[in-house]
């Protein structure tokens, strides 16, 4: 069986623009490590709105992407300050006046997705990492995180 492709002249309707701080949906997604190094972690479209993924980091430390409902992604330290466990990748997400955090699914105190600040305790953070989506011909804007 041979498929030939045609051309029509109707035009498809112009993809909607990706809401402002949104990462590419293709490429490799990178966590810049303590060492200030980038480590791939997966695909943009590997992760989904409200739901964290662990990654282990090349110190031994284990991180928490996450997708936000608004496209952007935030990548956070895993261990759950509180407890010690490797916890809060699968932590719930949402957000407080504009902020998106993760809750821990042990104690449920809220971590801001941004910087890492506990919401819930301002003496307690996680590190927040910097982010960025490499394509293989173009360099996305990278975040600012802050290692602890």
């Amino acid at each position: 069986m041979t498929l030939t492709a045609t051309a029509t002249t109707a035009t498809a309707p112009a993809p909607a623009p990706a809401p402002a701080g949104a990462h590419p949906k293709t490429g490799t997604v990178e966590i810049r490590c303590p060492d200030g190094g980038w480590l791939a972690v997966c695909g943009p479209d590997d992760l989904t709105p409200g739901r964290g993924v662990a990654a282990l980091l090349p110190d031994g430390s284990q991180a928490a992407l996450f997708l936000d409902r608004a496209g952007r992604i935030h990548a956070i330290g895993n261990r759950d300050p509180f407890t010690g466990a490797q916890v809060l990748s699968r932590g719930l997400t949402g957000s407080a006046a504009g902020r998106p955090f993760v809750a821990s699914p042990l104690l449920k105190q809220r971590f801001d997705l941004a910087t890492g600040d506990c919401l819930d305790d301002p003496e307690v953070s996680v590190p927040a990492y910097g982010v960025r989506v490499r394509g293989p011909e173009r360099k996305a804007a990278q975040g600012t995180g802050r290692a602890h």
